[in-house]
Parts: structure tokens; C-alpha cells; sequence
């Protein structure tokens, strides 16, 4: 009897494990297959990968749009938006946010909306926004998005807020920083991760004197309650205080990560692409390394414990943020499976870096580069250079790179080029003007790259951007002419604004967008939320501005000349600290004509075999027609949005100005595949599959006829 107990306890015991692995089994397939995209940069580990392979290299050219979700929360005849999200999609439901960051629930399969959920309050300016996170335990669904300063939890079926989250559902982001919540604003523009019940985030901020500190934090996802937070920029006793001044904790401002991070479910560790310590272009007062700027961070996801750092600038100087969540790959080396991190960058190196110690994988040697000129500046002396892989974008040139468009545009750039100080990559910032390549725009971009597993591909897109940095002692260079509130406006304008939008406030749209006759396009007290909280791509100034330059502003905005002083301009004798500043950042270096002023491919897309560290194959991405040589190659565009690698062998792309989406050939490069969509499209691509059959999506920028954008998605004819 007991022989026989025993058989029938060891076959129920087989049965229960067989039932086991079929339910595994389904919940995994219903994970990598009807979900397909569950995550921001399609999972936990930010790979842009897809495991589908439904549309592949013999069909991807029968491809066809099959519905359009037209977003509409701008009336008709208002200023188009840009949008940046990258859509989810889980149990076939979409959910993607606009450019006005409205939320939208949309049927997957036929585009159809379920819910829509207006996340800012009434009056408030909508600002960029990558997506939206979701999170569930049982049958409790939710959607985690940040709009303004709030970090929210909406119900997933019902695209209601959960009040029982936070405080009404919402929680101020604006608090547990170290400044005075009231007078900053903080922001979150690439969604948070989940690790089990808890939602980790960055956080944008201005890249300004003044900023508040960038630090990581981990909310509840149930209650909104706050668990640990990590200082970017450390207090006294913590690792990494020595390598600023001893009271910089209490002033210094960024080291953020706007750009994302990425998750190691098995390993429970959280990987942190961070920003650089402000003011970007001068460091007289945060001498020193800077630890945590610039710096790949893991931490213990759970507890947010310190685990290893990698910085790949020290003291930075150029505005060269870790500028995308860190790729979660695995590798091979000497034979073997090695997890990796490997994080692009904008000057264009690309560190592969052990997942467990952060110790690179190829070698890294620290280099001497050149010296700051500028007053007070302390530059550091080496900074790191990777062995392998070799730059993904151009690092140096010489007048043999010069355009010629004309012979008055050659002598002009030519002069220029002559004038400026450049030594090549880390020529500091110089009040001579200092020729910056890869520039603040340079490199890689938000979009990150995608990684195939398959292969150990890195996808990268480059953009090869020269600029000119001018260096001004801010405040004397922009002093005031009189004591009236709209001079005083018009000095802050161009300290703060100009950089972007322009001394004659015309900016270069949709980036920077065009404030001149502001009074014609929106209310006062809109521009002024816009200021302190931030608006499309500009971080909020809360804190950076006080409030009477912050009344300043929009009495020069709004044509105020006769508006009484009100003490705005500061006309005390004090000594105060010189502020140096980068009065031409963000924008390419261009000829008289508005050319750009070194040759092209001023975009690419690369293909690196992580496990080798050499280059598959690199081609121009996008096209002027109007600036390509006739016969003559394609000349590259600009564009912040990365790639998606499917199992297909595809890797799909857009983004520029030519308001193209392609695919190419993952093995060869080859263009296999291209759409004109109807605007500008920013945002990455992603793909999916319900009840068996695949899409390609992407979000689209609006248009005069819709100006709130709209999402589409391709699949192949039935």
C-alpha cells in the first residue's frame, strides 16, 4: 500500500508540475507575444527589442498604415506639438500619451479609443513626455505618469485617477528634495521603472545656476509613499562627497537622470544613466570629479543602496549627459555569456562595462586633455577614452571638413574656424569661443540604441553636430540699460531664454519654438506656468528665477514697456560670483547662408557587434535634397528618436525632418523599406502582436489640420 500511495503522491506531484509549466508557459508567451511591448523601450531592460518575426525581410515591403488614433486635445489652427512617446501595449490595450500629455487607452488592434484621461489641471503647460509606466498585482491595473510635478496613478481599466495613491491620487514631485519645495520644480519627462511594488524615477531639471539636485527616488506603486531616495550629489559621509567642494551638497544643482534607467529583475538592481552636474559649461564652483554626473549608477533596486558607478566625464564641461536609459545586453567574451551594461554617449564613445562590477569590458584609458583658460575653472586633468569600440560619430576635424556652399559662406566659416580655440575632443570652454565636436546635440540622443540578443548587435543612431561655444560673463554682458521691469525682462530673456528661442525670440520650431507675438498666442498667466514648471522641451525655472524676474520676463514677452519698476533689476553694489555662460548652445554651427558648416553624414545609423567591438556597417540616416550633392550620398539629418530591432531581421527608425519611418536590413544596412508619415515624427518605434497578427506603431507630431499629433501603426494585408 505505501509502494502505491507513493506512485499516486508521485504522479499527482507530476501532474501539478506538468499544469505548472503549461500555465508558465502561456503567461510567458502572453508576455513576449500578445503584449509584446510592455515597457518603455519595450521591457525592463531598455533593448528596443522585438521577438517578433511575422514581418520579416521577404514581406516588410507589403507593409501598409491600418488605423490612425488621431489624438485631440488642441483645438483646430493651434501651434502643432511634437510628441516623444513610445506607446505600450499590454493585454491589447495602447496606452501612449500625446504631446499635450493627455493619456489615451487605445485598442491595439483597431486603434479605437477606450479611455482618455487629461492629466494636467486646468491652466497648466504641457512639457515633453516619453510614455507612461504600467504596473499590476492581481486584478489592481495601473498606469504611473508624470505631468507638471505630480507623479499619478490612473486605474487602467477606467482611466480614473486612484485616489487612495498619494494625495487625490497624485504626489509632488516638487517634494523630499532638498529645496524648498514651493520655489523649484521638478519634472519627470522619460517614464520610471517598476521593480516589484515600487516605481523608481529621475527627474528634469534646468541646466541652470541654481537647479536643485537631481536625486533617485523609489515611490510605493500602491500608496505613493516615498522609499528611498539616492543622493546624486552626496552628503557629507556618503561615497562619492569628496569629490566636490565640502558644501556643495547644500547649492549644487543637476546630475539627474533625465534620460531613463533600466532594470535587472534576477539580479534586483537598477542601472542610471545620469546628467551632468549644472551649470553645464562652467564648474568654478563644484571643483572636483562630481560624482555622480555623468555617471552609469547602479544601485539596489529594492533599497536603493549604492552597488558600483562608471563615470564617463569627469568635471564635465560640455553638456555631455548620459543621454539614454543603459542597454542591458548580454555578450560573448572569450567564449563565454558575460551580462553587460552598455551605454551610448553623446560625444560618441559607447562603454560596455560588467554588469556586476561596472569594470569595463574593453579597455578604457584616462587621457590628458586640454586645460580651461576661463577664470576660477578648475578643469580636470584626464578623462576616460574606451579602446574599443571605436566613436560611433565624428570626434575631430580640420578646414578639410569645411562646407562650400559659396565662397562668402567658405571665408566666413573658414575665419571662424581660424578664430575659435579647438584642440579636438574636451576643448574647454574658452571666452575666445571654442569650436565643441560632438556638440550638446552631438552623439547619441534620448532615443537610445536597441540591442538584438540574438546577434549582439548594438543599433545606434549618431548625429554630427558641431558647435560654437560663446562664452560671456552673463551678467555684465547682458547688464541692464535702464530700471524698468521690461529692461529688466528683457536681461533675463536673454540670460535664461535666448540660448533656445533666440535673441530675436524667433526660435528654431518645433524644438525651441517661436515666442515673438506671444500675446497673440496664449495668456499671460499660461506663459508664466510655462516659466515656472516648464513647457515642450524647457525645464521648469522655479527657484532658478525669482518671482519678480519671473513678472520680468513676461512684461518683456507681452510688450510692457510702460509697466512701473517694480526692483526686478538688481542694482546693488555687492560683488557677487562672475557667472560665465554659453550664450550659443544647442545650435549647429552654420554659415552666413544658415548651412551647416562642416560636411555631412550629419545623421548615421550603426550597426556594433557588442561581442567583437567592431562595426557591421554604418550609413547616413535621412536626407536633405536640397543641400545633397547631385548623384552624391545622402546627407544625414539630425534626430534625438532611436531604433527598434525586431526578430524579423529589421531594424526600424524615424525621426528627422523628412517625416520618414524606414526599415533596414539588421545584417547589411540596406533600405528595405519607407513611409512618409504626415508630419515630423520624434518618438521610437515600437512593435507588437494581438490575436496574431503584428504592428509596427509609432506616435506622429501634429499637424495644421490636427494639431495634436496622432499615433499609427502598420501590419501586413490580410
Amino acid at each position: 500500500m505505501k509502494n502505491i500511495q507513493r506512485k499516486n503522491k508521485l504522479g499527482l506531484s507530476q501532474i501539478a508540475i506538468i499544469v505548472l509549466l503549461i500555465f508558465f508557459i502561456s503567461c510567458g508567451q502572453k508576455e513576449t507575444i500578445d503584449n509584446g511591448w510592455g515597457a518603455y523601450k519595450a521591457d525592463p531592460k531598455s533593448t528596443s527589442y522585438s521577438p517578433l518575426d511575422q514581418i520579416n525581410l521577404s514581406n516588410v515591403s507589403q507593409l501598409e498604415n491600418v488605423w490612425i488614433f488621431q489624438m485631440s486635445d488642441l483645438e483646430p489652427g493651434a501651434d502643432p506639438v511634437s510628441s516623444q512617446s513610445n506607446p505600450i501595449i499590454v493585454d491589447g490595450v495602447m496606452y501612449v500619451n500625446s504631446g499635450k500629455q493627455t493619456v489615451y487607452a487605445i485598442d491595439a488592434a483597431t486603434g479605437k479609443e477606450i479611455w482618455s484621461f487629461k492629466s494636467l489641471k486646468e491652466g497648466m503647460p504641457s512639457a515633453a513626455s516619453r510614455g507612461v509606466t504600467y504596473w499590476e498585482s492581481g486584478d489592481d491595473k495601473r498606469i504611473l505618469y508624470s505631468s507638471g510635478n505630480d507623479l499619478m496613478a490612473i486605474n487602467a481599466k477606467t482611466g480614473k485617477l486612484i485616489p487612495s495613491f498619494g494625495k487625490e491620487g497624485r504626489v509632488n514631485l516638487n517634494e523630499g528634495v532638498r529645496d524648498d519645495p514651493d520655489k523649484i520644480s521638478v519634472t519627470l519627462t522619460t517614464p520610471g521603472r517598476i521593480y516589484k511594488d515600487l516605481i523608481i524615477i529621475g527627474s528634469r531639471l534646468p541646466d541652470f545656476y541654481g537647479a536643485p539636485p537631481g536625486y533617485i527616488r523609489a515611490y510605493n506603486c500602491k500608496t505613493g509613499e516615498l522609499v528611498w531616495t539616492f543622493h546624486t550629489i552626496p552628503l557629507p559621509g556618503e561615497p562619492g562627497y569628496e569629490t566636490w567642494p565640502p558644501d556643495a551638497y547644500k547649492y549644487a544643482g543637476g546630475a539627474n537622470s533625465w534620460a531613463g534607467m533600466s532594470v535587472d529583475t534576477e539580479r534586483g538592481m537598477v542601472f542610471i544613466a545620469l546628467g551632468s552636474p549644472s551649470y553645464d559649461f562652467y564648474g568654478a564652483d563644484r571643483a572636483g570629479e562630481n560624482l555622480y554626473g555623468n555617471s552609469v549608477l547602479a544601485l539596489d533596486a529594492a533599497t536603493g543602496q549604492y552597488k558600483w558607478h562608471f563615470q564617463t566625464v569627469h568635471h564635465d564641461l560640455w553638456d555631455y549627459d548620459l543621454p539614454s536609459p543603459p542597454n542591458l545586453v548580454t555578450i560573448k567574451k572569450d567564449g563565454k555569456d558575460v551580462d553587460a551594461v552598455a551605454q551610448v554617449t553623446k560625444h560618441g564613445f559607447i562603454f560596455v562595462l560588467d554588469r556586476d562590477t561596472g569594470q569595463p569590458l574593453f579597455p578604457v584609458e584616462e587621457r590628458p586633455v586640454p586645460q580651461s583658460n576661463i577664470p576660477g575653472e578648475v578643469t580636470w586633468p584626464t578623462q576616460p577614452f574606451p579602446l574599443k569600440p571605436a566613436p560611433f560619430v565624428k570626434q575631430f576635424m580640420t578646414e578639410e571638413d569645411l562646407n562650400y556652399y559659396s565662397e562668402e559662406d567658405y571665408q566666413a566659416i573658414l575665419q571662424q574656424f581660424r578664430s575659435v580655440r579647438y584642440e579636438g575632443l574636451f576643448t574647454p570652454p574658452d571666452l575666445k569661443g571654442t569650436l565643441s565636436l560632438p556638440a550638446t546635440r552631438g552623439g547619441a540622443n534620448w532615443g537610445g540604441a536597441a540591442f538584438d540578443p540574438n546577434s549582439t548587435y548594438l543599433y545606434i543612431r549618431g548625429n554630427n553636430l558641431p558647435e560654437i561655444m560663446t562664452i560671456v560673463d552673463i551678467d555684465k554682458h547682458f547688464a541692464a540699460r535702464d530700471n524698468s521691469v521690461f529692461e529688466s525682462g528683457r536681461v533675463v530673456y536673454m540670460q535664461h531664454c535666448a540660448t533656445c528661442h533666440g535673441e530675436d525670440k524667433k526660435g528654431i520650431p518645433p524644438t525651441f519654438p517661436d515666442v515673438s507675438n506671444l500675446k497673440d498666442k496664449m495668456s499671460e498667466n499660461l506663459a508664466l506656468e510655462k516659466i515656472r514648471i516648464g513647457g515642450g522641451a524647457m525645464p521648469g525655472y522655479a527657484g532658478v528665477l525669482t518671482e519678480a524676474e519671473q513678472s520680468a520676463i513676461i512684461a518683456y514677452l507681452y510688450d510692457k514697456v510702460d509697466q512701473a519698476s517694480d526692483g526686478a533689476v538688481d542694482n546693488s553694489n555687492e560683488e557677487k560670483p562672475v557667472r560665465y555662460g554659453n550664450i550659443t548652445a544647442y545650435r549647429t554651427w552654420s554659415g552666413p547662408s544658415g548651412n551647416p558648416a562642416m560636411k555631412g553624414p550629419w545623421g548615421t545609423l550603426n550597426a556594433l557587434n557588442l561581442s567583437t567591438g567592431e562595426y557591421e556597417w554604418q550609413i547616413p540616416l535621412g536626407n536633405d535634397e536640397k543641400l545633397q550633392e547631385p548623384g552624391g550620398p545622402l546627407t544625414g539629418l539630425l534626430g534625438r528618436s532611436g531604433p527598434m530591432v525586431t526578430a524579423g531581421g529589421l531594424v526600424f527608425i524615424s525621426g528627422a525632418e523628412d517625416k520618414k519611418i524606414w526599415a533596414f536590413d539588421a545584417k547589411t544596412g540596406k533600405m528595405v523599406w519607407e513611409y512618409t508619415l504626415p508630419a515630423a515624427n520624434n518618438a521610437n518605434v515600437c512593435s507588437y502582436q494581438v490575436n496574431g497578427k503584428q504592428y509596427v506603431a509609432l506616435t506622429v507630431g501634429g499637424t495644421k489640420e490636427n494639431p495634436s499629433g496622432s499615433v499609427m501603426a502598420f501590419a501586413l494585408p490580410r
